[in-house]
Order: structure tokens, then sequence, then C-alpha cells
């Protein structure tokens, strides 16, 4: 998928997310998935980067409980895509101490603060 290129990489993806897209991306040449947005592959160092939907397979890798107070907790995860890239986000629609590793997840992009941004639900096979 071809996104306007002024932007650069992070600013591609962000205008992704602002349209209600998650795409990361993927190289041409070695052909492995890369995230964080980048303008070369961190593996091969190419610059033939292209933007994908990810197959939506996802799996908790880490998670941890962060408590604010006693009634006021959230999880921090590391999700690990079907595609091999690990990125930080949490889980919700869960209570955050049943978040665990192993759990299948999907993406949803969704707007936190005013902003979108990429969290995860279970995966309908879990639920």
């Amino acid at each position: 998928m071809a996104l306007p290129s002024e932007k650069g990489a992070e600013g591609q993806y962000q205008a992704a997310l602002a349209e209600g897209k998650f795409l990361i991306q993927q190289c041409g040449d070695c052909h492995r998935h890369v995230f964080y947005p980048r303008q070369f592959c961190p593996h091969c160092d190419s610059d033939a980067l292209a933007w994908v939907v990810p197959s939506g397979g996802a799996t908790v890798y880490s998670a941890t409980t962060v408590r604010l107070k006693p009634d006021a907790a959230y999880n921090v995860s590391i999700i690990e895509l079907d595609e091999g890239i690990r990125m930080m986000s949490r889980v919700e629609g869960v209570a955050p101490d049943q978040v665990r590793i192993g759990m299948r997840v999907s993406p949803v992009v969704a707007e936190r603060g005013g902003k979108p941004v990429v969290v995860f639900t279970m995966a309908k096979e879990q639920q």
C-alpha cells in the first residue's frame, strides 16, 4: 500500500491510523516485517519498505498490571504479531490482571486522548 512519502515513515503510520487503518512495513528485499516505522530495513538496510496490512493474529508475549489506586488498574503488554514483530500496547475488554502470556489477541484502532492508537482485544477463538 502506498502512502504519501512527504510525511516520513512515522507520519505515514499516523496518517493511516487516523483513517482507522493499522499498517506495518515489509521489506521488498529480505521480505521481513518491520515495526516501528522506519526509512530503512533494520535487517538488510534496504529502503524497499512497503506498507502492508498485518494478518490480524497476535499473541501476548509479556504483560504487567499497573495499579494507580486499589480500584484503578490497567495492563501494559508486549504483543507479538504473527508476522514476527513485537509492539507495546494494552489488551482491552479483559480485566488487567486476567491478561496472560500466550493469550491470542487481535488489533483494533481506537482513539485514546484524542489520538488514534492500536490496542488489542481477545481474539474471537478465545472468547
